[in-house]
Order: structure tokens, then sequence, then C-alpha cells
């Protein structure tokens, strides 16, 4: 079975399409009109194997918040709609991830129940086009639309774009851990019976 999901959503700040594969192999085709938001999507496509395409015009001339925002909210949505009833996911997932002199650490429990903690000690106030606090905003976005615990920190660093990237990937390699199909599951791993 195909775990693939197509949502678009459509506001007068955004027009935003976004089609997941969770059994991909890495390949993307993205264009958000922020460029370094499209660099830390193909990061995130290519290192948890997802296949991606994420197509977003928004109002980049006021500024980055409500494409990033709302990329995140259609990425959430379709990580919950590609996962259908979770029976059999693996629902935990982890990872360290140094990059340069950065370490960063994300931890996912694909619950149903939704929050965010957040920790990125950023120097400067936009990495490229994407402001550095658009990166919470994304995240929390994600988690809340897809009904993920999400946490993400980096633990140390000095260069913001090696403190981004780290975090975009370090989610990506949690995400494929914790969607993962574990034919020793049956139903779905919670002693509720439900996720």
């Amino acid at each position: 079975m195909s775990r693939t999901a197509t949502i678009e959503r459509n506001t007068k700040e955004t027009k935003i399409r976004v089609t997941l594969e969770l059994d991909g192999t890495g390949k993307g085709e993205i264009d958000t009109g922020i460029g370094f938001f499209n660099h830390m999507l193909e990061g995130f496509t290519r290192h948890g194997l997802f296949d991606l395409k994420a197509m977003c015009q928004g109002d980049v001339q006021v500024d980055s918040h409500h494409s990033i925002e709302d990329m995140g909210i259609v990425l959430g949505t379709a990580i919950k709609e590609a996962l259908g009833d979770k029976k059999g996911i693996v629902r935990y997932g982890s990872c360290m991830l140094p990059m340069d002199e950065t370490l960063a650490m994300c931890a996912i429990d694909l619950s149903g129940r939704p929050y965010l903690v957040f920790d990125a000690p950023f120097k400067g106030e936009m990495v490229g086009g994407m402001d550095t606090q658009m990166a919470r905003e994304f995240f929390y976005a994600v988690s809340y639309a897809a009904g993920m615990n999400l946490h993400l920190k980096v633990l140390y660093g000095e260069n913001d774009h090696h403190m981004m990237e780290a975090l975009f990937k370090a989610f990506a390699k949690a995400l494929d851990a914790a969607v993962r199909i574990d034919p020793r599951i049956t139903d779905v791993l919670s002693t509720k019976g439900t996720l």
C-alpha cells in the first residue's frame, strides 16, 4: 500500500500544493519562493528518503512568514494523511546529527498528541532569505498539523546555516525512523489501542 498524500491549501496569502511519499527514495521538486527554505526542504527530502513535491506561491514581498508557516501546516497534514491508521509503524524516532561544529538532536513520537519543544540559539536574524525565527514556526505548524510530539534542540553550534540545516536533517532522519513499518507490530504501538 502506497503511503502517499497530496494536500492543497489556498488562502489570500499563500497557494500551496504538497505531495509526500513516505516510502520514497529522496527525490524532491521544491519551489517555495524562498531559496534557503527550498534548501532546507531538499535536505529533509533527501536525508529522510521521502519523495516530496512542494510548490508555494506566497506573499514573500511582505516577508517569509506566511509561506513557511503555511508550508508547515500542509506538510504536517500530508504526514498525518500518508500515515493513515498508523498500524505497524514504529511510532518513535530520534537522531543526533552533527554538521561541522554543530550538533543537533530531534526526537519524535507520532502519538496523535501535538507538542513542540524547540531550542536553537541562532545568532542572526536571517539565513539567506529565511528569517531564523521561522524555523520554530515551521516545526510548530508541522507538529500540530501532524499530531506529532516533536523535540528539536541544537546542543551547540556557531554557524546559523549549519544549525538550521542540522535541525532539518535530524528531523528527517527521526521521522524516517518513526514512520517505518515493523512486521512485529500487528496493530498500533499503544496500550490504548489507538494513536
